[in-house]
């Protein structure tokens, strides 16, 4: 039975199409930079938000009323979840999904009851994507929404509440690798503190730390080739966290020396609460080489929480699409749509329309940034900027190959007198402006 009144999938119709359920941009097979716009974007669908949240907020309850959100057959609404997700993946062209493990299959009793469930469900969706060709982009673990994790996870002051954590991402790092997975995420969304008067923020740390050591462990063990993909996040629901941004996480990735097998999933929403914008931590995230993937989404800049809204903003796409292609593009990681339409919203087909929409302007922005690229004027403003470190005595300088005083020395014997030079941000500005 199908959930959605639309019955055909979007097609790319150019530009100048009116049809609301189509792409004017995006044409998954166009080759852009060498390689087609499916290989660049590698768009995937979220479980959470699409088929899980109800539509509540602080302020009201469920909206939505899915029928599966109230069914006392738990595995049966979870199975339909699944068919829902397949069939709205099926509609917009996209070829990923993601998900958390509560969030295909309902919490048992006990641990062995839920991996059981979760396990269920697994062999369920391997079915649905052999037949549809729809792939695992990354899977992880729920460790926020059951009241044992209200103090945190592997950052809980209890030391049973750290041990069950590490059993829960087991099973799903093993789900993941089962079902092909290209990632493995790890996201602490309630691993930091509400006041400092109650917390060992050192024992956090460490715990934090080895638990990270403990999964990079497991990885290898497994066998599992793609890389542990930690998610930044400032706060809310909690006043810190300890992987508040990508400059925090590359400090505990390199602690361990874990870079080539940890990088950063970076979301446009989380960039914004923790002070940056989302093309600064795509850019700091390739310049560390941790850059892996990201959760496309948007922030409302008037509300100081995680809104997730569906990004059409195609400026600023624009902007993170030119970092992402310098960065080299995507290999394992892609793009994934964490972003829920508004309580609002209730129709079913709203769902799907929000996808193709922000799919859409995500095309439009990567042509854009590869207009940007192949004109060159930027880089090349950018370049000439730089050019004073490509002589072979300023390599030296920055190689460590000359001392403070060897250093001072030169600029007294050269009467080096350096003047300021432009940094043309207007010009620049309206540079990207002309693109979009």
């Amino acid at each position: 039975m199908s959930f959605f009144s639309i019955k055909k999938p979007a097609k790319f119709e150019g530009a100048k199409s009116k049809k609301e359920f189509a792409f004017r941009h995006y044409d998954k097979n166009k080759k852009v930079l060498g390689k087609t716009m499916g290989e660049h974007l590698r768009f995937a669908m979220c479980w959470w938000h699409s088929t899980c949240w109800p539509g509540s907020d602080p302020f009201g309850g469920d909206t939505f009323l899915r029928p599966w959100h109230h069914s006392s057959d738990e595995m049966g609404a979870a199975r339909q979840k699944a068919d829902v997700m397949f069939e709205a993946m099926e509609l917009t062209g996209i070829d990923f999904f993601t998900f958390h493990d509560r969030d295909i299959a309902p919490e048992g009793a006990t641990l062995k009851e839920s991996n059981a469930n979760v396990s269920a469900i697994a062999s369920y969706i391997e079915k649905k994507m052999a037949k549809s060709k729809k792939q695992l982009l990354w899977g992880t673990a729920n460790l926020f929404s059951n009241r044992r994790f209200m103090a945190g996870a592997a950052t809980n002051p209890d030391p049973d509440v750290f041990a069950y954590t590490a059993a829960q991402i087991k099973h799903a790092m093993d789900v993941t690798k089962g079902l092909g997975g290209a990632n493995y995420v790890m996201w602490g969304g309630r691993e930091g503190y509400e006041t400092l008067l109650n917390t060992n923020i050192g024992h956090e740390l460490e715990a934090a730390k080895r638990l990270l050591a403990l999964v990079v462990e497991y990885k290898h063990k497994i066998g599992f080739k793609g890389p542990i993909l930690i998610e930044p996040k400032p706060q809310e629901p909690t006043k810190h966290q300890y992987d508040y941004d990508v400059a925090t996480v590359y400090s505990l990735i390199s602690s361990l020396g874990a870079q080539k097998d940890v990088k950063v999933n970076v979301e446009q929403n989380h960039a914004i609460l923790a002070g940056h914008t989302f093309e600064h931590e795509i850019a700091l995230a390739a310049a560390w080489g941790i850059f892996g993937s990201i959760d496309l989404n948007r922030g409302d800049y008037q509300s100081g929480w995680d809104t997730d809204q569906f990004i059409v903003d195609v400026p600023e796409i624009t902007v993170a699409m030119l970092e992402i292609l310098k960065a080299g593009g995507f290999t394992t990681g892609g793009m994934n749509f964490d972003a829920k339409i508004r309580r609002q919203s209730i129709a079913p087909d709203d769902l799907v329309y929000a996808h193709v929409g922000s799919m859409d302007a995500c095309a439009k922005g990567l042509l854009n940034a590869a207009a940007i690229i192949e004109d060159g004027t930027l880089g090349g403003i950018v370049n000439d900027r730089y050019a004073g470190w490509v002589t072979a005595q300023n390599k030296a300088m920055l190689a460590g190959k000359e001392s403070l005083g060897q250093i001072a020395a030169r600029v007294e014997k050269q009467n080096i007198n350096p003047q300021p030079k432009s940094g043309q941000q207007e010009r620049l500005e309206n540079l990207i402006n002309r693109f979009c």
